[in-house]
């Protein structure tokens, strides 16, 4: 592995590390997203917090924070082993924040960058599903597992490397654990629904 290839994945990792929901939230004057709501620096509690408008910003900072290291990969023409451990970084500096005190969010959005960074069609997929899922259960994490839970799926028929595979399976492995929470509400019906959150 080149020097360049060790670069770009501490890259991605750093990269990751920038909390958009945090430094969102305190350009617009909005309470710290880790004690407030669900105490998750996210988008959808960013919007639980602040409204829409932060919410999307937040949204969009933290899909660029995984599309832009996949990006750069496919610019300086690196292996598919650096795709996956570049995008597993950008995923894992999200979730372990090194400028945050490891505290992060839970990953969806950055999961999203990193799968449109490695083909528009991957991306598309797991939107077109999250979509789905979320107008059908009209619960957003639920409509996160799904979706991340049939992007291996998607990988393999785009782009079937084994190692982007195995990446995807790590990441939505992890994504799981991260909302285990999410699951433990889901079963003892207490999980927000999307339109309860847009009611904040």
């Amino acid at each position: 592995m080149s020097t360049l290839d060790l670069f770009l994945i501490a890259a991605a990792y750093l990269l990751g590390s920038i909390s958009s929901a945090i430094i969102v939230c305190r350009i617009m004057r909005l309470p710290d997203p880790r004690t407030q709501g669900s105490n998750n620096p996210g988008a959808t509690n960013v919007m639980r917090i602040g409204g829409k408008k932060p919410a999307a910003i937040t949204l969009l900072g933290d899909s660029l924070k995984g599309l832009i290291p996949v990006l750069l990969c496919h610019v300086s023409d690196r292996s598919e082993l650096v795709f996956a451990l570049a995008g597993a970084a950008a995923f894992l500096g999200h979730l372990y924040p090194v400028f945050f005190g490891f505290r992060g969010g839970k990953g969806v959005a950055t999961a999203l960058g990193v799968q449109f960074g490695l083909h528009w069609g991957i991306g598309a997929l797991v939107a077109a599903t999250w979509l789905l899922m979320a107008k059908v259960a009209n619960i957003s994490s639920l409509a996160a597992l799904i979706s991340m839970a049939l992007a291996p799926l998607f990988i393999w028929w785009i782009w079937p490397a084994p190692a982007l595979i195995v990446m995807q399976l790590f990441v939505t492995l992890l994504l799981i654990w991260r909302h285990r929470s999410n699951i433990q509400k889901m079963l003892e019906g207490r999980e927000s629904s999307i339109s309860t959150d847009n009611e904040h």
